[in-house]
């Protein structure tokens, strides 16, 4: 029996969560209720209690019968977590770690995936601070099933409403299944890079490029959803996805000893940072002034981290890198899928707007020694790392 901790919080369409708990109950699953003190003005813990034949868990301090710690206790054996309905506050303090009840000290404590099934008025929910939260909780792993729209509780029309509730029951074991799937990745280990790296000219300055990251972060959250033990070298300062070992990094240099130290152990090498092709050849001591000449810069090559790795490379490892483009982006990829003797490269095309450096959402194109393997159009990175991540799996010895 599948095992769900479902979250209730504060809001008009907490009553919903009854219909939900009985279909799922129906539907074969165990679920453990834990309501916020908000959620208790709207759905009675009695009702819930009744229909999913828990226990339903209110208050952090209430010790567990045999002396355990409540918020660690309501994680062990889950599947999956799911929030319905999830505020504005609820999503505000999930994004950023804030556990003040226990609902939310217990989502901190999760190591399963979580689904967020929003419900407010229309202005909160377009509130730059919800879209912000919405934005940074995606960039954990956190899946979130989007409000609909129509007349809310308080008279206006737009969108707000909770999703229909088989279609929440429909998603929750959706993702269930796609996760046993996806435990095809458990107990390989995968190797992450990610950002751009900065190449130090003086001080304070540096030459760089506009990456920010969030794929690699992406693939690596992605990875560790699937079973992996992920380690991601990174040069960015995005959260780290729980259940992911974080290298920080900062130059090509410092990358490729990072890499190199890091392969041996690895089953999967994904190369989703933009490594600097250039780097200053001298590094100034001192801040460089400014003057009214002219300043030249020499430059000199950084290390080519996948072809250094192709002579250390073994022949069960699967090597994927990336090809960020502005033009021509198929021979190019190619003729770098050639070079650098790699397995996979996944090719996107960085002058297309709303998908290039710094965005959250991307399409690519993935090739193989045999040619065009997936074309993918326009998604979120998140999306497009999962459906990267099933295709590798499948692809390892």
């Amino acid at each position: 029996m599948p095992t769900l901790l479902l979250g209730v919080s504060g809001g008009i369409a907490a009553y919903k969560s009854a219909d939900l708990t009985s279909l799922l109950r129906k539907r074969g699953w165990e679920v453990r209720v834990v309501m916020t003190p908000a959620a208790t003005q709207f759905v009675t813990p009695l009702t819930l209690q009744t229909l999913s034949r828990q226990k339903v868990h209110l208050d952090p301090f209430d010790l567990p019968a045999d002396s355990g710690v409540a918020h660690i206790d309501l994680v062990k054996g889950l599947d999956l977590a799911a929030v319905v309905p999830a505020t504005a506050n609820l999503m505000a303090k999930v994004a950023h770690g804030i556990a003040d009840d226990l609902l939310t000290t217990t989502l901190l404590a999760l190591r399963c995936p979580l689904i967020l099934a929003p419900a407010m008025n229309s202005a909160m929910w377009e509130h730059p601070a919800t879209q912000a939260n919405l934005r940074l909780l995606e960039s954990h792993g956190v899946s979130l099933i989007p409000p609909a729209s129509g007349e809310l509780a308080c008279g206006d029309i737009g969108i707000g409403k909770l999703a229909d509730v088989e279609e929440i029951a429909n998603r929750i074991e959706a993702l269930h299944q796609k996760r046993l799937h996806a435990n095809r990745l458990h107990g390989r280990r995968v190797l992450i890079t990610a950002g751009g790296t900065r190449e130090p000219l003086d001080p304070v300055r540096y030459l760089g490029n506009r990456s920010s990251g969030k794929m690699g972060h992406a693939l690596a959250a992605a990875a560790a959803m699937r079973g992996a033990e992920v380690t991601l070298i990174t040069t960015a300062s995005l959260p780290v996805p729980p259940g992911v070992g974080a290298v920080p990094v900062a130059t090509a240099q410092e990358m490729l000893e990072a890499v190199q130290k890091h392969l041996p152990g690895a089953d999967l090498l994904v190369m989703a940072a933009a490594v600097a092709d250039y780097r200053p050849a001298r590094v100034a001591s001192q801040k460089i002034k400014k003057s009214d000449e002219a300043l030249t810069i020499a430059l000199e090559p950084t290390p080519d981290i996948l072809a250094t790795l192709r002579p250390l490379r073994r022949p069960d490892q699967l090597i994927v890198g990336f090809a960020a483009e502005t033009d021509s982006l198929i021979p190019h990829a190619q003729r770098k899928l050639e070079r650098k003797g790699l397995d996979f490269i996944v090719a996107n095309d960085v002058s297309r707007p709303g998908i290039g450096f710094e965005s959250d959402e991307n399409a690519v194109t993935v090739l193989g020694n045999d040619g065009v393997v997936a074309n993918w159009e326009v998604a979120s990175k998140q999306a497009i790392a999962e459906r990267l991540l099933d295709l590798f799996a499948d692809r390892l010895p």
